[in-house]
């Protein structure tokens, strides 16, 4: 069974390991600490500032949703980190 959120931080997981800066990425680099305590093979590069960059990237894209769009890709985030540390 697949934990929600589990797809995007697998795509964000691959990205990061081949240096695409993209949203899932940039997702992943933001719960970096977390994900690797809870054993995710998480690269040890990340992004830097991952939250700005998020937020810059959803707000080049969609300006007036930009704010909600961060905050439910954070919320996605926790849920997947939350049902990781339930299942561990």
């Amino acid at each position: 069974m697949m934990k929600p959120g589990e797809e995007l931080i697998k795509e964000g997981i691959d990205d990061l390991a081949a240096g695409r800066e993209t949203i899932p990425s940039l997702l992943v680099s933001i719960g970096a600490p977390r994900l690797r305590r809870l054993g995710l093979p998480i690269p040890e590069t990340t992004f830097n500032s991952p939250e700005r960059r998020l937020y810059l990237r959803l707000r080049a894209v969609n300006p007036d949703a930009s704010h909600s769009q961060y905050n439910a890709l954070i919320r996605r985030l926790v849920s997947f980190e939350r049902a990781a540390e339930c299942a561990s």
